[in-house]
């Protein structure tokens, strides 16, 4: 198949990428900047906001699979959220757009999103039936709301583009635990091996994750389902506190200490990494109750096999 990856030069892009095109399959990146050559993908221009010779690329493809966005492992500062809203907004908008016109659609529209847009809970996790999309909850700093604004426009525009002939569904995706360079995995692994893996702000906040064979797995089980369209949750179905998330990871590294943080100097460590502590303190509890439904089986459904695994298992060409 053809495979069209708009914003396919990340983290997440290059692990999507390279996994097509080592199967064989027709990959290309819409990128905005200059990319590295690779066996099977081909790179090409185009501005994320308006319709361009890109466009081809689209027209006659099977799958497109939009990954376009300013990365959240930012300050949360005006200029920054701005732009986190502005390219995946405008990306979104472009993608569909296209899509809309192309004489031979591709007959599936994968969209990235967030499990971010659910509320920040302790009590009950969310699927996509029950679950609660977040918004000004009581006791949260009122500028996390922002995040879940940016994934339900992320998701309208998806929602209202005219695309009859092209099955839509928006991933929300939970952290993808990858080993692949510049994951929040390799970040992981590295605070833990430097004997700061303990909880933060007492770590009862929950971690949604998800492996990264997984998760090009459940992408891949998608294409093929032509009954799946809408949100669907990529995520394993085993959330657990932070806490409890360090724990597991320490213990597979071999590293037997964990020194905790608390608020403010989870704050801190944020501000010297240039990030924001909403991605340390929101707590996630999302579980992938489309995916169970329709059959999907998690090769690593909890998190201290998947940490084993990331850590010391055999590199793998996932299909």
């Amino acid at each position: 198949m053809k495979v069209v990856i708009p914003g396919g030069t990340g983290h997440l892009g290059r692990v999507l990428s390279r996994a097509w095109a080592g199967n064989g399959h027709e990959v290309v990146v819409l990128t905005r900047g200059e990319a590295t050559a690779a066996p099977g993908i081909r790179h090409v221009r185009w501005d994320g906001r308006s319709a361009g010779p890109w466009t081809r690329e689209v027209d006659g493809s099977d799958v497109v699979v939009n990954l376009a966005g300013r990365s959240v492992n930012c300050r949360y500062t005006r200029a920054n959220l701005r732009e986190m809203w502005n390219s995946r907004i405008d990306s979104a908008r472009v993608v569909g757009g296209a899509i809309e016109r192309a004489e031979r659609p591709p007959r599936v529209w994968l969209q990235m999103s967030t499990a971010t847009i659910y509320a920040h809970r302790h009590d009950a996790p969310n699927d996509e039936t029950t679950g609660v999309l977040g918004g000004a909850e009581p006791g949260v700093p009122a500028y996390w709301s922002y995040s879940v604004d940016i994934a339900r426009a992320w998701e309208r525009e998806q929602e209202v583009a005219a695309t009859p002939r092209t099955r839509k569904v928006a991933l929300r995706t939970a952290m993808v635990m990858s080993r692949e360079p510049g994951g929040a995995f390799e970040m992981l692994r590295r605070l833990t091996r430097l004997g700061l893996g303990g909880p933060v702000a007492g770590g009862a906040q929950y971690m949604s994750w998800i492996h990264e064979a997984d998760l090009l797995r459940a992408i891949d089980f998608l294409i093929e389902r032509d009954e799946l369209s809408g949100p669907v949750n990529l995520a394993a179905p085993e959330p657990l506190p932070y806490r409890d998330f360090l724990r597991a990871l320490r213990a597979a590294a071999g590293v037997p200490v964990g020194l905790p943080a608390t608020r403010w100097m989870a704050a801190l460590g944020a501000f010297v990494l240039r990030s924001d502590p909403e991605l340390l303190l929101k707590s996630r509890f999302v579980v992938p109750g489309r995916l169970l439904d329709a059959g999907f089986e998690f090769g690593f459904p909890s998190w201290p096999a998947a940490a084993a695994d990331l850590l010391h298992g055999p590199l793998r060409t996932v299909s």
